[in-house]
């Protein structure tokens, strides 16, 4: 788009940073505005369950510090006047745009607001979420309680238990992470929590906290759906995320479980506005362009790089953004990856290793076709199997 001679990225995690640095880097010359809802500058995130919570404060990005764009952080998007190109900031701030990049990412789903109130119960989304929890757990809480087994559940939980705290795992599911990995990988993943001293409670919801006394300000039990009270005194809401979209409504933008876009992620609704991250919902063009969205920085990193791409070469001559996601863990200092989107999948099979050697591949296919796999520390055929989802190929895959 030769008309474009202003652009607004709106999010400064890595998806707007990777918009941001690409801009650039494809010649854009213009002015460009990046707005940040933290005071801190674009960081790694990945950190914050892991090495931040046990002392070591490095999160830096490549370019993360310095950017070529005017830093607009500690605000946030509150309106799009998309019609106008207008964006406007909490602060009143104006930002008119010839292109805008959405990358607003999401925020931690939480219990009720008297819940979270009380002293002892975290989230983990920020930097400062990390700190804060870093300093809870170094004063060795008698017992440390996740809720939710995901990403940052499991992560959480695994560095709890390597500085010998008492940890139990809560999530609904009938395994962690069953959803994302399948069940084989799953129940590997279970056992595994247990075999490292995790309590692990699957299949039961929490219904809420009690404090410490009544009206008291305190967190000291979790209630769960089958009536039982497990004793807390640090409380870790890892209860998934959703996506920031809020300051859309009214827009014209379509807004669906995240920002709805093209192939191409060209958001629906408004003309010179891409998105990328966590936020976005886009139709994907190997797996039947069914809906999907990604919470994981990989996948914002390739779509922020994407997503500018396109806004400066215009729909026309837009890409579709193709790439097979490919995300991974590390749980009590074992390797768990996964790739594409093994829940479509009607049948499953080991393709690599075995169960009992906790070193594994899962491959998953729909119609005889693959569609997802996953994988415990064996990083080489999890790369083999996301290559051959992109290649829409077959079982069995030369295993």
């Amino acid at each position: 788009m030769s008309d474009l001679g202003r652009i607004v990225v709106v999010g400064a995690s890595l998806a707007g940073l990777r918009a941001t640095q690409t801009l650039r880097n494809e010649g854009f010359s213009g002015e460009i505005s990046l707005v940040g809802a933290e005071p801190h500058r674009p960081y790694n995130r990945p950190p914050l369950s892991k090495n931040v919570l046990t002392g070591d404060d490095d999160v830096s990005l490549p370019g993360g510090g310095e950017f070529d764009a005017t830093w607009l952080g500690g605000r946030r998007a509150a309106r799009l006047d998309a019609t106008g190109r207008l964006v406007v900031l909490d602060d009143g701030t104006e930002l008119p745009y010839d292109g805008l990049v959405i990358a607003t990412g999401a925020r931690p789903r939480t219990l009720p607001a008297d819940q979270m109130a009380l002293a002892g119960v975290h989230v983990l989304r920020t930097v400062d979420d990390a700190k804060v929890l870093r300093s809870t757990l170094q004063q060795r809480p008698d017992r440390v309680v996740v809720i939710g087994g995901g990403f940052i559940g499991g992560e959480v939980a695994s560095t709890a238990r390597a500085m010998d705290l008492d940890v139990t795992l809560i999530d609904g599911g009938e395994l962690p992470m069953i959803g994302v990995v399948g069940e084989t990988v799953a129940s590997w993943l279970a056992e595994h929590h247990r075999g490292n001293g995790v309590e692990l409670m699957s299949g039961v919801r929490v219904t809420g906290l009690e404090p410490d006394t009544p009206g008291g300000d305190r967190v000291a039990a979790v209630r769960l759906s089958d009536g039982r009270s497990i004793p807390a005194n640090l409380v870790v809401a890892g209860l998934g995320v959703e996506p920031n979209t809020e300051w859309l409504e009214g827009s014209g933008v379509q807004v669906d479980d995240g920002v709805r876009t093209d192939a191409a992620l060209f958001a629906l609704g408004a003309s010179y506005v891409v998105a990328a991250g966590d936020a976005v919902r886009w139709p994907h063009g190997l797996f039947q362009d069914r809906l999907v969205r990604v919470e994981h920085w990989a996948n914002a990193n390739e779509q922020g790089a994407v997503a500018a791409r396109n806004l400066l070469r215009g729909p026309a001559a837009a890409e579709p953004f193709l790439e097979v996601p490919g995300l991974g863990t590390r749980v009590h200092g074992k390797r768990v990856q996964w790739a594409g989107f093994p829940g479509l999948a009607d049948q499953s099979a080991i393709v690599a290793g075995a169960v009992e050697d906790a070193k594994f591949a899962v491959a998953f296919s729909r119609k005889g076709v693959l569609v997802g796999a996953a994988a415990v520390n064996f990083p080489k055929e999890l790369n083999r199997l996301r290559a051959a989802i992109a290649s829409a190929e077959t079982l069995p895959v030369g295993a």
